[in-house]
């Protein structure tokens, strides 16, 4: 028993000095945990309250119409938590101007935002029994455009009854003419008035305006409609919704074309993380000492390997994507030239990322805990396993600052809107200065430590 119990303490021990070994067993799960579980609307304690789903979600809205109700959709939609409407355009001098439905479009496909609704003028039509929107969507994730979808749909139903009175009292006026509406609400108005209480003519003006809440009480706090009503029944028949695809509508194969650039990555950055690890080995095997020997600076010799790591990256990157291609669907050659200009600014960026892991770790195995620690977070916040959207308002802040957000949306630009060289240039240019500055501070470290000693 007393050697087991040697034993046993000593593999606790060689875990307690292998940090590495400690992080990806204990840190990284804990971290995958705690990353899902916000994307699906779950706090840890002492954060707040559990939430459900999506947040800030640009939606841009133009109301044309002058309908009381119509403000009353919109309020509601500036109500829900999800959404971040947007109902001004800022002029290049900083004016703002209400939004035009002439700006959306290009506002879209300048990836402004992804979703706009517009409420046009004759959102209630005399004669005519039901309500017409305008969905306006760049489509680019699947996920989050049901999320949209499925909460305007609840704006419309749940936060905006009088849309429905008003509607009613228009088709019957078309049907048995303005004068018999008249006398058939002035009735109804003194009846109520004469059984339950309350002002006739309050109750009049309240029935010609649509207002559900017949006897002027209040409503509950949600205004909200039976929900066996409006899922698919009686009012799902009475709005049309009519939805309009501005980016993205010519790709072939949208599920793939939109899921491909993510993982691709991802893998990529594990691929060249676990690669400049081989700095480790190549020291302990002696092959650094016998190389340095040469007429050859360490900056040359990060140099190449930072070249050959580029080149790797493309070699993997268009591999995943001529297997998209040929499997799905994806179109690749159509965008060859822009594709490989992307791939080539994400190559440079992760095998930047992997030369400063192994410049600031003191080991392959702390290098290699570290990148898994780093990726996965940078895989998550960036928008490779769902949409940035799902995440808390810090954590889409955070990323912008990643590595897989800009090779998202550079991936995203050319295959599925299409861009042109001059459109995609600020986004290499973002990718290209990562690289750049990552390499100044990983050479700085290879230079100043002997890290291979």
């Amino acid at each position: 028993m007393r050697v087991l119990l040697t034993l046993l303490g000593k593999d606790f021990a060689n875990l307690r000095r292998n940090r590495a070994a400690f992080v990806l067993s204990f840190i990284v799960p804990v971290l995958i945990i705690l990353i899902v579980g916000w994307a699906f609307g779950l706090r840890p304690l002492g954060l707040g309250a559990a939430g459900g789903g999506a947040s800030g979600i640009p939606l841009a809205v133009v109301n044309q119409s002058s309908n009381p109700a119509a403000a009353k959709l919109v309020a509601a939609l500036q109500a829900e938590k999800s959404f971040r409407v947007i109902t001004e355009f800022t002029n290049p001098d900083k004016t703002t101007r209400p939004l035009a439905e002439s700006d959306l479009r290009p506002l879209i496909q300048e990836r402004r935002f992804s979703y706009a609704l517009v409420i046009p003028a004759d959102l209630i039509r005399e004669n005519h029994f039901g309500l017409r929107l305008t969905v306006l969507s760049d489509p680019r994730n699947d996920i989050e455009t049901q999320t949209v979808n499925g909460l305007l749909q609840k704006s419309i139903f749940s936060s905006a009854p009088q849309l429905f009175g008003q509607m009613l009292q228009s088709w019957a006026k078309g049907q048995v003419g303005a004068a018999n509406m008249e006398h058939f609400d002035r009735a109804l108005a003194d009846n109520i008035a004469r059984t339950f209480g309350g002002d006739a003519e309050a109750i009049l003006k309240g029935i010609q305006q649509g207002d559900v809440r017949l006897f002027g009480q209040e409503a509950d706090h949600t205004g909200a409609i039976d929900s066996t009503v409006a899922d698919g029944g009686l009012l799902a028949k009475l709005v049309k919704i009519d939805s309009e695809q501005v980016v993205g509508k010519d790709v072939k194969s949208p599920a793939a074309t939109r899921i491909v650039g993510g993982y691709a990555v991802m893998f990529l950055l594990f691929a060249l993380s676990n690669g400049s690890a081989a700095f480790f080995d190549e020291s302990n095997t002696g092959i650094f000492q016998r190389v340095l020997s040469a007429p050859v600076s360490r900056s040359q010799l990060l140099w190449s390997r930072f070249i050959y790591g580029v080149l790797f990256g493309l070699g993997q990157l268009m591999a995943l994507f001529l297997a998209g291609h040929f499997l799905y669907g994806v179109e690749v050659f159509a965008h060859l030239g822009n594709l490989l200009l992307i791939c080539v600014s994400v190559a440079a960026a992760c095998t930047a990322f992997g030369m400063l892991l192994s410049a600031i770790t003191r080991s392959a195995d702390a290098a290699r805990s570290l990148a898994t620690l780093l990726i996965i977070t940078m895989s998550a916040c960036g928008g490779a396993w769902f949409p940035l959207s799902f995440m808390p308002q810090f954590m889409q802040h955070v990323a912008h600052f990643t590595i897989v957000y800009w090779a998202i949306e550079g991936f995203g630009a050319v295959l599925w809107a299409g861009n042109g060289l001059v459109q995609i240039l600020p986004t290499v240019g973002v990718l290209l200065g990562i690289s750049g500055g990552t390499m100044m501070i990983a050479v700085w470290r290879f230079n100043r430590r002997n890290i291979f000693g």
